[in-house]
Parts: structure tokens; sequence; C-alpha cells
């Protein structure tokens, strides 16, 4: 088969590679759509501890089952599936929780087993029961099935902020997790949505996504306008999905009481330190978070809120910019990287 092979940092090689084996316990997946992540372009300029050369990599997928393994139930040729990232043992503490995203043993697609910048997939048999392979309703593309994986994960930041009807949220970056949070914050009720930016050509591009308010902190004052827009009494939720520091400090300066705050977007290994006003978390009773994958029930609700659609759920086409053949794959990811679009989808 035809794969996009990742062989070191700044190499990624198109070429002909052995097709993945079907065993009894696993599924072969007709790789039909996998978007590139940031931590794909990461991986790909400065490799990663658990990305092993040569391996395939992609990890955001949807496709068709093309081989079933003969102890596999609940599958049959040709079934339409997305198929999460994390492949947990399910036997460890936090499995045992129900907090798979957490696993001791964590592994995932495109990082130890194969990824989805090929023509075919292995998916583990421990990711067939526990929700991780999901079947696409009818009326969901398989680009569309493709950009479940993050916005499962966004969906669990909004969970863990316990996001909810009536509430002010701020969203800090409009890449294009910060842009699903958009559309998530509003699916779940969210009173008013205020997105910060500091570059304006991704500002204006956000401005097709449906927030209330577009703020620039680097032309106005964040604070003070967000403290205008709640009428002082500071956001319900604020999401930093952007990897500054100095944006993470800040959020405790326009929260208000009981507010929540997630560090969605994570920090720059050689700068992960922050200054927080411990003052302001202890008397305004202010609750911090973090968000690290997400769990199989969270890509599930990522299809339910694809299906319905815009009014009540998310137009997910509207995130997909790009589309590029595997042979074009670093086309792609010169394209997200230039900042022009929003999720790129390879279709092998």
């Amino acid at each position: 088969m035809k794969a996009a092979v990742y062989e070191g940092i700044e190499k990624i090689v198109i070429k002909e590679v052995s097709a993945p084996e079907c065993f009894d316990n696993n599924i072969v997946v007709k790789v039909k759509a996998c978007a590139i992540c940031g931590t794909d372009i990461r991986t790909f300029h400065h490799g990663k501890a658990n990305v092993k050369p040569p391996q395939i990599i992609g990890h955001e997928l949807a496709g068709e089952v093309f081989e079933i393994g003969s102890k596999v139930k609940g599958f049959k040729k040709w079934d339409r599936v997305s198929v999460a990232a994390i492949v947990s043992c399910g036997r460890c503490y936090y499995c045992k929780k129900e907090l798979p995203n957490l696993c001791e043993k964590f592994k995932a697609i495109g990082y130890e087993f194969p990824g989805g910048f090929a023509e075919y997939i292995a998916v583990p048999g421990e990711m067939l029961y526990d929700g991780s392979v999901n079947k696409l309703p009818e009326n969901v593309s398989f680009d569309e099935g493709a950009v479940v994986e993050p916005f499962a994960c966004a969906i669990n930041g909004q969970e863990l902020s316990k996001v909810s009807k009536g509430d002010v949220v701020v969203i800090v970056g409009a890449g294009p997790i910060g842009l699903m949070h958009i559309s998530i914050a509003k699916a779940r009720g969210a009173r008013k949505v205020i997105m910060a930016e500091m570059a304006e050509q991704r500002l204006e591009m956000a401005k097709k996504f449906g927030a209330d308010v577009y703020i620039n902190p680097a032309k106005e004052d964040m604070v003070k306008r967000v403290m205008e827009e709640t009428d002082k009494r500071g956001a319900d939720v604020v999401i930093v999905a952007a990897p500054s520091g100095k944006a993470q400090e800040e959020a405790l300066k326009y929260i208000g009481f009981r507010g929540r705050i997630n560090f969605f977007g994570g920090l720059p290994k050689d700068k992960p330190f922050v200054n927080l006003d411990s003052n302001i978390i202890h008397y305004r009773e202010v609750f911090i978070n973090g968000t690290s994958g997400s769990l199989p029930r969270h890509n599930q609700e990522a299809l339910k809120l694809f299906s319905i659609g815009e009014k009540g759920g998310i137009n997910a086409k509207k995130f997909i910019t790009h589309r590029f053949p595997l042979d074009k794959i670093l086309e792609g990811i010169k394209t997200v990287e230039s900042g022009t679009g929003l999720k790129v989808v390879i279709n092998p």
C-alpha cells in the first residue's frame, strides 16, 4: 500500500509499504480521510519521544471497515467509521475509573501504532469495545469523521469547565481548536461567547464562526473589554486555547466569582511555568483545570452534534478548508503552517 512515512526530523517520504495484517481480534480500515494535527507538524519538525521512525503518523481519521478478525463482533465490511486516537490498556487504575485518556500505559494511533496517512490502517482490538471506533451517521462524511477527534478533545475541555446554559465564555486563540470551542459553547447554551486573538487574519476568519464579541488584545485592553461585556462581573469560563503563558496569567484578571479557567493549550517545554495570583483564586473561588485528550463518549457526542448540524449542533463542514491527496501531504503541512486554513484533510 501507499503511505506517507515519517523517517526522521523534516523527512516524510511517500512510499510503498506492506499492508497491515488483520488478526483474529482486530480490524483493518481503508482510510478515506485523515486530518493534519498540530502535533503531526511538531513531530515532523522536532520529533517526538514516543514516535520512533520510520513510522506512519496521523491520528484524526475516518474510513471503511475492510477486513474483520474472526473474533470481532459488532462490525461488518464497509461500515463507515471514525477512529479515535487513544489505545488504552483497559486494566490500569485510571482505565478502571473510566479515564482512558490518562491510561498508565498510554499509547496512540500515529505514535506507537501506525497512523492514518496511509491507504489502510490496522485498528487494535483494545479500541473495538470501549467506544473508540464509532459508525458514522449517514449524513456525516468521511472528512467530517476525520475531525471528530479534535472536537472530542474540545468537548472534554468544556465538560471539565462545566460550560452550561447562560454562561459567558471567553476563548483565547482563534486556531481550529479555538473555533471549535465557539461552536461547542454555543451548542451547550452559552449566553455570550467572546473570542480573543492577536493575529488579525485569524480574527477575521473567526468572525464566520458565530462568537458574539471579537477582541484583538494587541489593539485594545483585554481585561477592560471583558469586564465591560460582563457588567463588571467577569467571565464564567475562560478557555485558553493557545500556547501562551501570558494569556493563562491574564485570564485570572477577568474571571468572575466561581469562574472556571481551562488551560487547553500546552506551553513550550522550555517555558512551562506561569505566575498566578493565588489571592484571586482564593477570594473569587476560582477553579483552574487542564485538558488532555478525550474519552470515547466525547467522540460519540461529537458525532451526534455533527449529525444534528447547525440548528442545535455543529456544522463540521465549515472547519475543513483544504483537502490534499496523500502524495501532497507536505503541501498540506505547509498550508496548516501558513495559517490560511483551518482543518486540512488528506484523502488517501
